[in-house]
């Protein structure tokens, strides 16, 4: 490969990688400002539960159109455009609207976040490297999302620290925030080609693509795939409750919980990247199923661990533990299109109905997380939060199990 296309290569790499990680921060600021936000906005656990629900709710219905889109358009306007108007409704919701607003403003971004911009990553990943290198693919990918999450959000928390953690230091924060995300869409633009999402990625090629969604349809492995997600996104979204958990539980302060927030996320770039080279070499599927044993192991524990001082670090280390688990699954899970034999021209759709089915947690988990602790006494909501977790994990390893034996079938016809 010349040096200059390597370089480019990479550059696209990089933006994915930014892209993929300042647009989500905003519709997922209460993963490190849980408490901070809910006392800005006067809301209670369900109400603060209520937004992810919503934003989940306007995401579920996006994504496959979105996935058929993502086969018709260049990557290049998709993505610069949802990264320009989810920072600009940033800025609105940097002024600390109401409840209703507030609503309204996630509602928008679940369409912003995923109609215009998943698919259209997800192909463009793809894309960017051969049909035996998918693991590396989608970890370089996390593990660039994840180096840039540090990257933004730990000097964006500095901030929150040093302007007295209130209700204008969060208003400074979602500022911030909202001007990445806004020169993620400007670079975006600036970096990507229109055809860097492979095959049929040409503007203009609006034919019905009936007979692709019934394919797709039919496949099992589709379906299979949309369990692993769902159930790894569970697992992800067990994860954001570890804030909260750290101050409800150990009574650990607002600053020091939200360190911990960024420090799991430092967890992602070491486990996407050592998950998708070794994925590669092991199989995708039979390294999901792996990493959902470890999973269920982890949630376990956080279910039954009582909230003693002597117990702090045996908690980081499990906070570590589960975090490293889930951002590896996040790396490779995708890669699971190729392993399952999904055609290239059908990626858009097949990641959309994949991603509809399987990114459902953010309608019910936060709900349900913010019903149990509302309801329950404090220990008792988080253990049957994390139980519930743990059971969904053990659902994951038997579709990953499923999806296992079809490849392996698969080789031996061949």
């Amino acid at each position: 490969m010349p040096k200059k296309e390597n370089i480019r290569k990479w550059l696209v790499m990089a933006v994915l990688s930014v892209s993929a990680a300042s647009i989500y921060l905003l519709p997922f600021l209460q993963e490190v400002y849980y408490k901070p936000l809910a006392d800005a906005l006067n809301l209670n656990n369900t109400q603060v539960g209520a937004l992810m629900s919503i934003y989940g709710i306007f995401a579920m219905i996006s994504y496959f159109p979105g996935g058929w889109v993502a086969d018709k358009i260049a990557p290049r306007i998709l993505i610069s455009s949802s990264l320009v108007f989810t920072g600009l409704l940033g800025l609105f919701f940097a002024t600390l609207p109401s409840f209703k607003i507030s609503l309204a403003i996630h509602a928008i971004w679940g369409i912003t976040t995923t109609f215009l911009f998943w698919s259209a990553v997800v192909r463009v990943t793809r894309n960017w490297a051969p049909s035996n290198q998918q693991g590396r693919a989608f970890g370089f990918l996390q593990m660039g999302r994840g180096i840039s999450d540090v990257i933004i959000s730990m000097p964006i928390l500095i901030v929150f620290g040093l302007l007295g953690s209130n209700y204008f230091a969060l208003s400074i924060v979602i500022l911030q925030i909202s001007l990445v995300t806004i020169i993620s869409g400007i670079l975006a633009w600036f970096v990507l080609d229109d055809d860097d999402g492979g095959e049929n990625s040409i503007i203009g090629t609006f034919k019905s693509g009936f007979a692709e969604i019934i394919f797709v349809l039919k496949m099992p492995v589709v379906w299979l795939i949309s369990i692993v997600v769902l159930a790894a996104y569970s697992a992800y979204w067990g994860t954001y409750r570890f804030t909260s958990y750290s101050t409800d539980i150990f009574s650990l302060g607002v600053v020091m919980a939200g360190a911990i927030s960024i420090g799991k996320m430092a967890m992602s770039p070491p486990s996407a990247l050592v998950a998708g080279f070794v994925s590669d070499k092991i199989g995708i599927a039979k390294s999901v199923a792996i990493l959902f044993v470890v999973l269920i192991l982890s949630f376990l524990i956080f279910a039954f661990m009582p909230g003693l001082p002597s117990l702090l670090p045996l908690m980081l280390v499990n906070i570590a533990i589960a975090s490293l688990a889930v951002f590896a699954l996040r790396g490779i899970y995708f890669a699971l299109l190729e392993e399952g034999g999904i055609p290239m021209k059908v990626t858009g759709i097949a990641t959309g109905l994949i991603s509809m089915v399987g990114f459902t947690p953010d309608i019910f988990m936060p709900l349900i997380g913010g019903v149990l602790l509302d309801r329950l006494p404090t220990i008792e909501g988080y253990r049957a939060f994390f139980l519930i977790v743990a059971s969904i994990c053990a659902v994951g390893l038997a579709a990953a199990l499923m999806i296992y034996h079809i490849v392996s079938s698969s080789k031996k016809n061949k």
